[in-house]
Order: structure tokens, then sequence, then C-alpha cells
């Protein structure tokens, strides 16, 4: 795969999100960590959403892609570090 910090399309975002989820490394931001503890949502909840989500295609913020990725009750945002690294930028509970 190519540089993974740069632009993915969405369905390239989901096969990597999968890859790195069987062997890889997920890594929490510590905003993530509150905002969860907000929205009592747990490190399984974040990772169910990244395995069955609907990823976005993904938007430039704070110097990098991130990628929404999406259930009907919990949005999860993330961005790639390496072909083997993603960081949960932030996750919550919708529509509360």
């Amino acid at each position: 795969m190519s540089d993974v910090t740069g632009h993915l399309r969405a369905g390239d975002a989901k096969k990597l999100i999968r890859s790195i989820l069987e062997g890889g490394w997920v890594f929490f931001s510590r905003h993530a960590e509150d905002e969860m503890r907000k929205d009592e949502l747990s490190r399984r909840d974040v990772e169910n959403v990244l395995r069955g989500g609907v990823v976005r295609e993904p938007e430039w913020e704070n110097g990098s892609w991130r990628y929404h990725v999406e259930t009907s009750k919990i949005r999860v945002i993330i961005a790639f570090r390496d072909e083997n690294t993603l960081v949960v930028v932030t996750a919550m509970r919708r529509n509360r």
C-alpha cells in the first residue's frame, strides 16, 4: 500500500482499518478517552464500530486526514499513522 498518511478512498481506508485491527496497533488520544468516558463507550464499542461501521471520505484537519467511521449510534474519528497504526482521535454517541 502507498503512503497511508495521504488521502485514501473510503474503501481502501476500510481495508486498512480491518488489517490494523487484526494485527496492528490502535491507540486512543486523551481526547478520545475523555469523550468515550462521557458517553459511556468502551474500547470494545469503538473497535466494533471500526470493524463494522461505514467509513466516510476523509477530511483534512489539524495536519492529517481524518476518517469518520459510523454506525447508527456511534461515530469514531481516526487518523492513520502508518500501515500498522491508527489513532482514535475521538468517539461519541450520535443523536444524544
